[in-house]
């Protein structure tokens, strides 16, 4: 009995603790379980959960990436500059896609061909694409978007905020790939053993590289999200990003070591995250301690990342 038990909560402690957290924060605010602010949750947790989309991709195969929140803003500012000089909105999203994924390819190929570790080269990109950012705007936001592009971080579709709706998109495109491509068949097997896909013949640099690129777009993406709903693209966009969204990946289910995993878990997690921090702020909690319970929450996600693994 007590072995069946530890089964599943090893299986289900994410969806467990994740309904424990609700019913906890329904009790301690009226506030909580309203439909605006349910509603409210997920569409701050969009933005989180289509970077943790992207991450999952790179945490699959074994790596990290501590960009994302660095590339968020440079792509930010990019695409408030190309709004300002009268650019198409759909026009102004795929430039912002390239942005990522080019900087996504920068640390993917250093990782692959210069046999660097994801850790510092990704620690590199977060630095130069910040500094990027902050000499492309001055150090100041760039402000003062159209409507037709403000759309897409606050406008709705049948009352469904635009931002949930582009989420939910990523996450099923996501989750297709995984599971029915080539690409998510390589994913999961460099994360699972590299050596095993290169002796195979497979050209594992390509598909390693790959995540990085995805991971790039999806930070890109947010970006474009996030600067849309705040009318203001900002070079200080994102710091300290990157440690919700591995946080967001990883308690969800997706293994540190790599090649176990998926978005729909990440999803779970982005929630869960998303969740906890509406439930600080409703409760009134300083922003001192919320930075103190995100950095338990990160140390509790490796440690249960640890104990799925034995």
């Amino acid at each position: 009995m007590k072995a069946k038990f530890a089964l599943i909560m090893k299986q289900y402690g994410i969806f467990v603790g994740f309904l424990i957290i609700i019913v906890v924060l329904a009790i301690l605010s009226d506030a909580f379980l309203t439909t605006r602010n349910l509603l409210n949750i997920v569409r701050q947790t969009s933005i989180h959960g289509i970077m943790a989309v992207g991450m999952t991709f790179v945490i699959l195969t074994g790596g990290i990436d501590l960009s994302v929140g660095s590339v968020l803003a440079l792509a930010g500012v990019l695409c408030a500059d190309f709004e300002h000089k009268g650019i198409p909105v759909l026009l102004i999203v795929v430039l912002a896609l390239l942005i990522g994924a080019f900087l996504g390819l920068l640390n993917g190929v250093v990782i692959t061909k210069g046999r660097v570790t994801p850790f510092v080269v990704t620690l590199g990109m977060m630095s130069i694409a910040r500094g990027f950012a902050l000499i492309y705007a001055g150090g100041y936001p760039i402000s003062g978007f159209g409507r037709s592009f403000r759309y897409i971080g606050s406008g709705h579709v049948l009352e469904i905020p635009v931002p949930i709706l582009i989420f939910l998109l990523t996450l099923i495109i996501a989750a297709i790939v995984l599971r029915h491509t080539r690409l998510g068949r390589y994913t999961y097997a460099i994360g699972g053993n590299e050596e095993t896909v290169k002796l195979s013949g497979i050209n594992a640099d390509l598909y390693k590289t790959a995540a990085y690129v995805i991971s790039g777009a999806a930070s890109a993406l947010g970006a474009v999200v996030l600067i849309a709903r705040l009318n203001a693209g900002e070079p200080i966009a994102g710091t300290g990003y990157e440690l919700d969204v591995i946080a967001s990946v990883v308690i969800g289910g997706t293994s540190l070591m790599g090649g176990r995993g998926g978005v729909w878990g990440t999803l779970i997690g982005a929630l869960l995250i998303g969740t906890i921090n509406n439930g600080m702020n409703l409760l009134g909690v300083s922003s001192y301690w919320q930075a103190v319970v995100k950095g338990l929450i990160i140390v509790g996600a490796v440690l249960l990342d640890r104990l799925r693994e034995v």
